[in-house]
């Protein structure tokens, strides 16, 4: 399964963050962007507490909160610019809508706090690094986010790293 957000409008997690009671219901749905090579827009679920009122929104672990770019768009960037030696301009990731192409300075901040001239295993360790700071930073429990299958396409994009 490829990493189009298909199910992600269909999880909603029960148990609520701030009271820590199983009282999360559906609060409706919305579209978000996450641009990457098979889709532009995906339909996320909202959640509502009813017990404490606080709301929710369930993105899929592949679309960090306030972002445009999915993951596995930003590591094929990455990919390309430092396993590749493409340019920032050639860097950029493939993308269903070609009109939505990032700048080759958003490449750049997403490649912020990694050095490329390290050694491959050594870099695939702070790409790892980096995308553990990008789902950290959604702040959603990895063991109860839903399926994982975005994780393929995304190390299939970092694979065969020269060693």
């Amino acid at each position: 399964m490829r990493p189009t957000g298909q199910n992600c409008d269909k999880i909603i997690l029960r148990r609520c963050p701030v009271c820590e009671r199983d009282s999360i219901i559906g609060h409706g749905r919305r579209r978000k962007q996450a641009h990457e090579e098979h889709h532009d827009w995906i339909w996320i679920h909202r959640g509502r507490c009813v017990d404490c009122g606080m709301t929710f929104t369930f993105l899929p672990l592949f679309s960090l909160p306030y972002t445009h770019y999915s993951l596995l768009a930003r590591c094929q960037a990455l990919q390309r610019r430092f396993v590749k030696h493409c340019s920032w301009e050639k860097a950029l990731p493939k993308l269903e809508d070609p009109d939505r192409l990032p700048d080759p300075s958003t490449v750049r901040r997403w490649s912020s706090g990694l050095d490329g001239s390290l050694p491959a295993p050594s870099f695939l360790g702070q790409i790892v690094s980096r995308l553990a700071h990008w789902l950290n930073r959604g702040q959603q429990a990895l063991d109860e986010a839903g399926p994982w299958s975005w994780i393929t396409p995304v190390l299939q994009n970092l694979w065969p790293l020269p060693l």
